[in-house]
């Protein structure tokens, strides 16, 4: 079966200061139990605030390291998922399910891949 690398974009500037909200985490846990039980995710997590990250760039043949928080970036990679679904039909149905666990005053866009096992 195929496997899926969904990466979760979101906003910092505009996400709730408080984090995720009881009601959110209790909700999230739940599908993340569904899904594993069902032998779909391999892995998932959130990550650190971009104030906590570095970026390591290669450009004209030299290393540059900028850390931050990156405050040209709008969208920034928030989280991730690596799932293994039948097609890609089933890896998005999953990620429209986990988008919608979120209160409507999140803004989130999930970013769904194929892994090239090529």
């Amino acid at each position: 079966m195929p496997r899926f690398l969904t990466l979760i974009r979101i906003d910092e500037k505009n996400a709730p200061a408080e984090g995720p909200s009881p009601e959110l985490m209790e909700r999230m846990g739940a599908l993340l139990e569904e899904i594993t039980k069902a032998g779909v995710m391999l892995d998932t997590a959130g990550l650190k605030p971009t104030s906590e990250g570095t970026r390591v760039t290669w450009s004209g043949g030299k290393i540059g390291y900028t850390d931050g928080p990156f405050t040209e970036s709008k969208e920034v990679i928030g989280g991730y998922s690596l799932i293994q679904a039948k097609d890609k039909a089933e890896a998005l149905e999953w990620t429209k399910r986990f988008l919608e666990t979120h209160e409507d005053y999140w803004t989130i866009t999930a970013e769904v891949r194929q892994i090239d096992e090529g």
